[in-house]
């Protein structure tokens, strides 16, 4: 008897479980070949899209370990007064990181900006799986994108060895 009601699990120097199974040994199951089987069966019945598949990938290559993250300091949504009949207004954002400001104009028609202090640098428009659009700030620190950025969107500015990635925010 196996003590559940007077059942009888059978013989019991053989370690039967109440459905008489001999009970499961993990020292002789093979861990690996079960994760790469379960890996193909997934990939045949339900495979990453190629979609998440690439943005999982540029959401690694994001991954900059020095990069430095520029903190949002004034968005005209939050710190802005809202003028009277003024329809239509750019948002304006400011980032701040060490000695770099980055002053951002967001509109319908794209985005403006500029470094403080003036100095040239390449600079990514981040968004979602998409690629982003690669542009240069001139010796005065302006840069300027004729797309304007669409759901969630940051900025990866290059300066000479120094990488800066401002915060996300939705546009």
């Amino acid at each position: 008897m196996n003590g559940m009601n007077g059942i009888s699990g059978g013989n019991d120097d053989e370690g039967d479980d109440i459905f008489g199974e001999v009970p499961f040994v993990d020292e002789e199951f093979d861990h690996d070949r079960l994760e790469e089987e379960l890996r193909q069966a997934a990939a045949v019945l339900d495979p990453v899209p190629a979609e998440l598949r690439r943005a999982a990938i540029e959401a690694y290559a994001l991954h900059d370990l020095d990069a430095r993250i520029a903190e949002l300091t004034f968005d005209s949504l939050v710190d802005a007064i809202p003028v009277r009949g003024a329809v239509d207004v750019p948002r304006m954002l400011t980032f701040h990181t060490g000695g770099l400001t980055v002053d951002v104009e967001v509109t319908e028609e794209g985005l403006l900006g500029q470094l403080l202090p003036p100095q040239p640098a390449s600079i990514e428009v981040l968004h979602g799986p998409r690629a982003g659009a690669a542009l240069t700030a001139d010796d005065l620190g302006r840069f300027a994108c004729d797309a304007p950025p669409s759901g969630p969107f940051a900025l990866r500015l290059r300066t000479g060895a120094e990488v800066v990635v401002t915060e996300w925010l939705r546009a």
